[in-house]
Order: structure tokens, then sequence, then C-alpha cells
């Protein structure tokens, strides 16, 4: 292809379902100044399932923060579907979350008082969204959770809980799922659940999922990762396995 219908094509391709520009982000503790993102910049493909790792105060958790609106950089941009976000004010910053994104944290929040069926509708109950019943049938069903739904937290397992998180993340069909450390609480066979559940989300439904964790086995499902280290993306590694990903953290840590 020629340079001229290269450029063509990419000026007709769509834009990353999520993509950082040089974003910096600078928390203070105990009156000193900690650097959490020093210039990141990564882009997130539609349907690309991306974890991200590094040592502990890389900046994992911050950039997850910053791309979902949770937390304002200092500087640089986040966009969504080519829609820069990191302007817009809290009221419309909140109601493209509602829309665009899912979340799935290493806490489950699940709210105790809500049976599991109630625990994955509450956000449509909240913001007004029509629930696809269908979907949340599906979702249901593919996370092994039809016998659960009349069951409150405290009467299920911890895999149990995470998929019904999950499963509420899921269920408004967001463009982008951000999952911060999704089996830390769990043993390793919950935890292989989640994560077929996240592998799911962008294989077979075209999401976008961004993954924080340490586990290199968890990472291994993942298309690709992002190593950080000092705020700064340092490595990136595609088609992972447990022990590529681990030796290229062993490589990290030792520079």
């Amino acid at each position: 292809m020629g340079g001229h219908a290269r450029n063509r094509a990419a000026a007709h391709a769509p834009p990353p379902a999520l993509r950082a520009s040089g974003l910096t982000r600078t928390h203070t503790r105990g009156g000193v100044a900690v650097h959490a993102l020093a210039g990141v910049d990564a882009v997130f493909p539609e349907g690309g399932f991306t974890a991200v790792m590094g040592p502990s105060g890389s900046g994992k958790s911050t950039l997850l923060h910053c791309l979902a609106g949770l937390e304002r950089p200092d500087a640089g941009t986040v966009a969504v579907g080519g829609r820069p976000i990191t302007g817009l004010a809290e009221p419309a910053l909140t109601r493209l979350r509602a829309r665009a994104f899912g979340f799935v944290f290493q806490s489950f929040n699940l709210i105790p008082s809500l049976t599991a069926g109630e625990n994955i509708t509450i956000g449509q109950r909240l913001s007004g969204l029509p629930l696809d019943e269908a979907w949340r049938d599906h979702l249901v069903d593919s996370l092994g959770l039809a016998d659960r739904l009349g069951h409150r937290p405290f009467e299920l397992s911890g895999g149990q809980q995470q998929r019904v998180a999950v499963a509420r993340a899921l269920v408004h069909r967001p463009s982008v799922l951000l999952a911060d450390e999704p089996t830390g609480n769990l043993d390793s066979r919950s935890g292989a659940g989640v994560l077929e559940a996240l592998r799911q989300a962008a294989s077979a439904h075209g999401q976008t999922v961004v993954m924080v964790t340490h586990d290199p086995v968890a990472a291994a499902r993942a298309d690709r990762v992002l190593l950080l280290r000092d705020g700064l993306v340092r490595d990136e590694l595609t088609d992972p396995t447990a022990d590529s990903v681990l030796a290229r953290l062993r490589r990290l840590e030792a520079r």
C-alpha cells in the first residue's frame, strides 16, 4: 500500500476505545510530592484486553482512575472513542461513566441489603438507563449465577460475589470495562472464572478491558501487558504467558 493510501486509511480508521496522552498526576503524602504518573501515553483498542502491571507505587491504579475520570490528571488528556473527557464538568462525566464504563474492583462493593439480582441491576435503577433483560439473563447464565439471584452477598462465596460484580459492570453494555485487582481476594479457581468472564467480554462482545493486576497468571489472559515503573510505561508485552510476564517483571525491577 502506498503512502497516500495508508494515510487515507489511517484518516478513516475509527478512534481507539480509550487513549491516554501525556497523563501526569502528583499526590502529596506527608508533605512530600509523589509523582504517580509522569507522562503516560497509551492506546487501548476496541475489543482489546490489556493488563497493567508494575511494582507497588508504579502508578497502576492512578492510571486506571484517570482513565475512568474518577481522578483528574494534573496534565494530559483521556479520550473515549475519540472524545476528550478530561475537561468535562462533573455532571457530564458522571453521565458518561454510567453509560460508557463498567467497573470491577478487588473489594466486591455489593450492597449487603440487596439480593444478587438487585445488585446486578442497581445501576439501571439509579441512572434510569433501560435494562436489556435478555442480555441480563445471558450474563447471569454465562457467569453461573442463575440459582443465586435471590441470595444476599453474605450468602455467596467470594467468587460468586465477584461474578455478581462482573455482571453488574457489564449489564449496561459499557464500551470499556476497568478492573482493579479483580482476582486479588479470590482463590485460584474462583479467580479463573472471573478472568474467563473478562476474556469473553473482550473476545465475544467487543468490549475493551483494562485490568490492573499483580498476578502473572491473570495477566496471561490478556492480549498484551503494559509494564509501569515510576509513573511511566516502560515496557509492553504481546501474547503474554505467565512465564514471559514474570521474566519481564524481573527485568523491569532490576533496572
